[in-house]
């Protein structure tokens, strides 16, 4: 049975061991002597950008002092009494110093610190290795099977090699050091950043916006130029119709006067030249001084450079768009990619946009005033300034940006996550999408009977619209005619229609009459027109009032003329005993 009892604090350098047995008791005290060396005997590991150092501790008594050790690094003569260069392994070129910086950042065990750990420290295992992240100490002792030290005795051990690591580390001049360290700094940040300087989406960002700003100084130069020379020369204004033809053409001639001498084949075609000729010499424009064509002249300059330059500009962002979003370039072209970067700030910050936000990136002021009034949301952004869109019709608009939206953002992803740099996948979404518009242009309309194959026939559509015209009846609430005016209006109407029948029967039975009454005077003769006039006008005040439709009353021709025949003869009767009563008194 054997039991431990410390009798001294661990400063005296010993302890007392109660045992039973000698033999015992020499054993636990050459382990105590072991264990003792080990404390004292210590390694330290070193990362710099030019390689791994491994120093000796000289005084590890000074480590336990932590809050003064700071002093022992005021020189390199006192750094140089603490520790001593064991070993240095230089890093061959920078893609090692990355290669083993990385791993160390990441917690694991490169292999060139693998090696060096192999040569150097495993011939010594008893002896400790003070290194400065606790995460890489495990993996080596788990690999290694070394003990590892990390305290904070350690981390102000690391801060003043750092700060005294010229004079500590011998063979290497200051500038090498800061070469390597500045080297080292961009490559692992370009690393850490997943950076690549073929991918520089920034650059797309400040292209597209110049070529934005760039657009609109030619707008503004351009039309400063037509309004200053059209003073002076207006008929060339609307001859010449481009704007950098007109700007080298002004160019060209300087004073409307040089026009006869000057030749303008190199700038424009021949049939407008003769054009401008002609109207050179019936101008109507006003003559200015030669200072005024020196300043239009000079503005003419910066139009034609800032011409160029967009050009140049433009063929750059193509390139760099082809590089850096192959996939998305195919998909919606250069501009409209770029602008989509531009207007998320990334590629990156973009490929974490769905769809539905790629649809109406751009839109934002439209989306919300419509989620504000409750109306219909936009359908399109940016995207709608795509090829794809552009050449559907305005019913399938919004289908076909909801689709390329969604293909885009796929794009976008494999552009911005994937490895390889190829557009074979935009050009096949592409297709997809070509197909699919077809397919919703021809309606996609098939027949079911017959073979399946023969598109059905759809008539044209015609737009039927129904035009109102304004009724001016509601402007005034007092009625325009009476109701009274309004009845004898259509009661004439039917009179009109059917009195024929009615004069004809009763010219032929009033025949006779007349023929009796040839004798009499003309006074008698106005009497008879008179009261004839009278029963034709009674008649028809006796109709019914229910006849003053029109096809009610086509309904009862039948019964009128009835009527009238039953009406007519009695009438007759009574005329005729008038008469005679009237010619006997007379006589």
């Amino acid at each position: 049975m054997l039991t431990l009892s410390p009798c001294a604090p661990r400063g005296g350098g010993k302890r007392l061991l109660v045992a039973e047995g000698s033999q015992c008791v020499e054993r636990i005290h050459k382990l105590d002597l072991e264990q003792e060396k080990k404390y004292f005997i210590m390694l330290v590991l070193f990362e710099t950008a030019a390689g791994y150092a491994i120093f000796k501790v000289l005084d590890e008594q000074k480590l336990q002092q932590v809050d003064s050790l700071w002093k022992e690094f005021e020189t390199p003569e006192k750094a140089n009494k603490v520790v001593k260069l064991k070993h240095f392994e230089k890093f061959q070129d920078t893609t090692e110093a990355l290669a083993a910086a990385t791993a160390m950042v990441e917690g694991k065990l490169g292999k060139s610190l693998k090696k060096v750990l192999k040569k150097i420290v495993a011939k010594e295992a008893h002896e400790q290795l003070a290194i400065t992240d606790a995460k890489l100490g495990g993996v080596i002792k788990e690999k290694l099977n070394l003990s590892c030290v990390h305290s904070p005795a350690v981390a102000e051990l690391m801060r003043g090699i750092r700060n005294q690591m010229e004079g500590l580390i011998t063979g290497l001049p200051a500038r090498e050091i800061s070469a390597m360290s500045l080297g080292l700094a961009h490559s692992l940040s370009r690393y850490k950043l997943k950076f690549s300087p073929d991918k520089v989406d920034t650059m797309i960002v400040q292209a597209i916006s110049l070529l934005d700003d760039l657009d609109k100084e030619l707008n503004n130069y351009i039309m400063r130029c037509r309004e200053w020379y059209g003073w002076h020369f207006p008929e060339i204004g609307k001859i010449v119709t481009d704007n950098l033809v007109y700007c080298k053409t002004v160019r060209k001639i300087g004073d409307r006067t040089n026009v006869a001498t000057t030749d303008l084949s190199e700038v424009i075609p021949e049939e407008i030249e003769a054009e401008v000729k002609l109207a050179a010499e019936i101008s109507m424009g006003t003559e200015v001084s030669e200072e005024d064509i020196a300043n239009i002249m000079h503005l003419c300059d910066q139009v034609i450079e800032i011409s160029e330059y967009r050009t140049q500009l433009y063929d750059y962002l193509k390139n760099r768009m082809m590089a850096i979003a192959p996939n998305l370039t195919v998909m919606v072209g250069e501009l409209v990619g770029a602008r989509l970067i531009s207007h998320a700030g990334s590629l990156l910050n973009l490929a974490k946009h769905p769809a539905s936000t790629v649809q109406i990136l751009g839109a934002e002021k439209a989306l919300f005033r419509a989620l504000k009034t409750r109306r219909d949301t936009p359908k399109y952004g940016l995207i709608y300034h795509a090829s794809l869109v552009g050449q559907t019709t305005a019913k399938n608009k919004g289908k076909i940006s909801r689709m390329l939206a969604a293909k885009t953002s796929l794009a976008i992803r494999y552009d911005a996550l994937g490895e390889d740099t190829n557009s074979e996948m935009g050009i096949e979404n592409r297709a997809k999408l070509e197909v699919r518009l077809r397919y919703l242009e021809e309606k996609g309309i098939r027949r079911i009977s017959g073979s399946g194959k023969a598109l059905a026939r759809a008539d044209k559509y015609q737009h039927k619209s129904d035009v109102k015209v304004y009724d001016p009846s509601g402007d005034s609430t007092l009625p325009t005619t009476s109701k009274k005016r309004k009845i004898e209006e259509v009661e004439e109407g039917d009179e009109e229609e059917k009195p024929i029948e009615a004069k004809a029967k009763k010219v032929k039975r009033e025949a006779p009459a007349e023929g009796e009454a040839e004798t009499e005077t003309p006074k008698k003769k106005k009497k008879k027109e008179k009261k004839a006039e009278e029963t034709t006008a009674a008649v028809p005040a006796e109709m019914p009032k229910k006849k003053k439709e029109k096809k009610r009353a086509a309904e009862e021709e039948p019964k009128e003329e009835l009527e009238e025949a039953a009406v007519s003869p009695v009438e007759e009767t009574k005329e005729k005993k008038k008469k005679k009563k009237k010619v006997k008194e007379d006589e």
